[in-house]
């Protein structure tokens, strides 16, 4: 599953790059944390069962700048409106996760919650990965997103290795590496099983480093399962 990821400043460029990446992914990724005051039920009415809403935190390479009680309280509001999903970092905390997820059950689980863990300096051991992996989970997640930055070729198969992990014990997930050297786990993590590729709109319109076009990745994924 493709996942186009916008980063908008407004919500009228929201609007317009929603119009955009709809038609061209399985989901599109709206990072709300640029939007000095987004507007929810306008930017989901475009499409909310297709939309993934992510509000990053700043120490996982995000822009939300404002308290983190206005930052709970938007991810409660595009629960309410539906948000297909939304993505919330385990560094968070349990009592706010847990929140989260009884506002989900109250609206009888329509919103799926993934719950992520970034880490932009490089790819730690087997060990911590599989540490953070089952601390995700533990959350509560409906899917655990694991990304690190690749430092070497090595650190792709590390991260990939907890795709078979997860779906082995019943759990959803998406595990990929940024970077330059992370860009063959982004093609190989929807094969392997990740419930999502994240890619960008456009050539220029990365939301990560590494990533690449929506276009690129049909193009490559389309060659990688043809019979």
């Amino acid at each position: 599953m493709i996942c186009i990821s916008i980063v908008p400043e407004t919500n009228e460029e929201a609007l317009s790059l929603l119009a955009r990446a709809l038609p061209r992914a399985d989901r599109v990724e709206l990072r709300i944390d640029r939007i000095g005051e987004p507007d929810l039920p306008l930017l989901l009415h475009a499409g909310k069962e297709r939309i993934l809403v992510t509000n990053r935190r700043r120490d996982e390479g995000g822009f939300f700048a404002s308290c983190e009680n206005r930052r709970m309280v938007l991810f409660r509001e595009a629960i309410d409106l539906g948000a297909r999903y939304v993505d919330i970092e385990a560094r968070t905390g349990a009592a706010a996760l847990g929140r989260l997820g009884k506002a989900i059950r109250a609206k009888k689980g329509k919103t799926k919650l993934i719950v992520s863990h970034h880490d932009l300096e490089g790819t730690p051991s087997r060990q911590t990965l599989v540490r953070r992996f089952k601390a995700c989970r533990a959350l509560g997640a409906d899917i655990v997103k694991i990304v690190t930055l690749a430092q070497t070729a090595e650190d792709n198969l590390m991260v990939l290795e907890l795709i078979p992990q997860a779906l082995a014990v019943g759990q959803d997930i998406i595990a990929f590496c940024m970077g330059a050297k992370g860009r063959l786990s982004r093609v190989a993590a929807p094969l392997l099983g990740s419930c999502m590729s994240y890619a960008s709109l456009e050539e220029g319109a990365e939301s990560a480093p590494g990533q690449l076009t929506a276009q690129e990745m049909k193009t490559i994924l389309g060659i990688l399962q043809a019979p």
